[in-house]
């Protein structure tokens, strides 16, 4: 299944949240991850995360998308490449 995780939480927890969800997802805007992963690797991206959030005050939102060919991305302005920027 393809997913968009967007994540809102205190700033000492950014860090840890955003450490978790690069070892499942692509960073593709600040607060945002999306990509292909399986159901079980997606429960134990969750479970990883509730270790590092703290749900009385961080929101995690998670949008699954059964079939990604449905997904149109039109990106105005500049197009972000993390990855490359750290290369």
């Amino acid at each position: 299944m393809y997913v968009l995780i967007a994540y809102d939480v205190d700033a000492k927890r950014v860090a840890k949240v955003h450490k978790v969800l690069k070892k499942y997802l692509t960073w593709t805007q600040n607060s945002l991850f999306e990509g292909e992963i399986t159901e079980g690797l997606l429960k134990q991206c969750m479970a990883e995360i509730a270790t590092k959030a703290n749900p009385a005050v961080d929101s995690i939102y998670v949008y699954r998308i059964a079939n990604p060919k449905h997904i149109k991305k039109v990106i105005y302005g500049i197009e972000k490449d993390f990855e490359s920027m750290f290369l």
